[in-house]
């Protein structure tokens, strides 16, 4: 046998050799038979090696009839257990998850306690999402698998907390459920279908990714969950990346009477030449359910108080657009964002002579500056500010009513026609433990500009509010 072929074989005999054990059995692994593969391992491993040192010796001469037996009888082994893995669909399968069991302390709510898995609607199914109440605090499991095509499928189940799923209608554990499909003949053009969680932000939702406990306030105000439609991704450069997607927002159906699907983009600039940095230009145009004209929670119409008249609870036009950036070197970090948006008909606050719905607008700024103090531990500062005065204030999915938990609306005493301006301030810490462990910490002050947060122990509406956070999160 020719030395090249030796060579071949062998190197496919090396690459099969956690696999061939893997195949040595069809029952979990146990104690018992994890026994029995690690001796098969070893085995197979010494006669490979014996096999090589042959070759090494003997590379002008044929190898023995018994010696080409063997490694024949290993490459055989390999090719099978190869399309054992695509039979059984473990060929380009990935799974990874997280929990991250978290410590919540926060005055105005008057509570202390541990935070995981609890539900984020109340027990009447109306949503329970706040800053101290957000996306933390979850578990969640990914399945992503890439086929020979190129073509990815990804399933992400997050049980009882806030993925997109649970934030549409309170009950899915589907955060994601993608697929990712290059077209042909046009290099890094891919197609996006289905449910995919929104793209906006400098955060991340997942706990494992997002650097402090809680997200900043454009994260919690003006951020959809989730997009399902379809769409395009394209590389035009190593450094420059476009997406775009005509989808629900928030919705995995439109309801009866509505048409049209909004317009989504995302634009990204990547430069690694200097350790990291990235922007991107975010957008959303499109018409989204106006919670602030829907219906009542018993069913029954919103009516204007000044002509009797039911609300048009059409979904009304959104628009926003984002700006975000990022930038790493040496032990500093920097990221934020600046945003701007507005709803047609969703102020908290209708106008005063007509009773007649108004637009709802807002703008924020938020930035989180992270040092390393050791390579471990990473000190982190983020300072944010949210301005909501026109009309009463108010956003979009959901936030068109005064929140005397998050701190959103008018003076409850006051004047009506302002609604509050936010900002908060975060210090914390986040320890690597190891490569799958992470603690965190952190302090949190919200300032509000009218008093709008109602401090639960003695019933009077305060402004501000101070939390304290503790997290860990195992992540594999």
């Amino acid at each position: 046998m020719k030395n090249s072929k030796l060579s071949r074989l062998l190197a496919l005999s090396f690459s099969a050799l956690p696999v061939v054990a893997y195949a040595q059995t069809n029952a979990p692994v146990t104690k018992n038979n994890h026994t029995e593969i690690a001796q098969e391992l070893s085995r197979m491993q010494q006669r490979i090696q014996e096999l090589e040192a042959v070759i090494r010796e003997k590379e002008s001469q044929g190898m023995t009839p018994e010696q080409e037996r063997e490694l024949n009888r290993l490459s055989v082994l390999a090719d099978a257990q190869v399309d054992n893995n695509a039979a059984m669909g473990i060929k380009g399968l990935k799974i990874s998850g997280y929990i991250d069991p978290t410590y919540i302390a926060t005055r105005n709510q008057n509570r202390a306690g541990f935070q995981f898995l609890n539900s984020s609607t109340t027990p009447a199914g109306a949503p329970e999402f706040a800053f101290d109440n957000g996306a933390f605090g979850s578990a969640m499991l990914d399945f992503q698998k890439e086929m020979d095509s190129g073509t990815k499928f990804r399933l992400t189940l997050m049980p009882n907390r806030v993925g997109a799923g649970n934030t549409i209608d309170g009950k899915s554990i589907v955060h994601e459920a993608s697929i990712w499909m290059p077209i042909k003949e046009l290099d890094g053009t891919r197609l996006l279908a289905g449910q995919i969680p929104s793209w906006e932000g400098y955060e991340f939702l997942e706990s494992y990714r997002n650097k402090l406990i809680s997200h900043n306030l454009l994260f919690d105000l003006t951020i959809p969950a989730s997009f399902t439609g379809f769409g395009v991704e394209k590389a035009l450069t190593p450094k420059y990346t476009i997406k775009t997607m005509l989808a629900n927002v928030n919705a995995s159906k439109k309801p009866n009477g509505e048409k049209s699907p909004a317009l989504v983009f995302r634009a990204d600039y990547f430069d690694y030449a200097q350790e990291f940095t990235y922007f991107a230009l975010v957008g959303m145009v499109g018409k989204l359910t106006n919670y602030r004209a829907a219906a009542n929670p018993d069913g029954s119409k919103q009516l204007n108080p000044i002509s009797g008249l039911a609300y048009d609870a059409r979904d009304a036009l959104v628009t926003t657009l984002e700006l975000e950036g990022g930038y790493t070197r040496g032990d500093w970090s920097f990221a934020g964002q600046v945003s701007i948006g507005a709803q047609k008909h969703a102020a908290i606050t209708a106008d005063a002579v007509t009773g007649n719905l108004r637009d709802s607008r807002w703008w924020g700024a938020s930035g989180t500056i992270g040092y390393k103090l050791t390579p471990q531990l990473e000190g982190l500062v983020r300072l944010d500010y949210f301005n909501n005065k026109k009309n009463g204030g108010g956003t979009y999915g959901g936030w068109n009513f005064p929140d005397s938990r998050t701190g959103l609306g008018p003076d409850p005493s006051g004047n009506q026609e302002f609604g509050t301006n936010r900002s908060e301030i975060t210090f914390g810490l986040r320890y690597n433990y190891n490569l799958n462990t992470m603690f965190k910490l952190e302090y949190r002050y919200d300032k509000a500009s009218l008093p709008v947060f109602l401090n639960v122990h003695n019933n009077r509406y305060v402004r501000d509010n101070q939390m304290l956070g503790a997290a860990m999160i195992l992540s594999f």
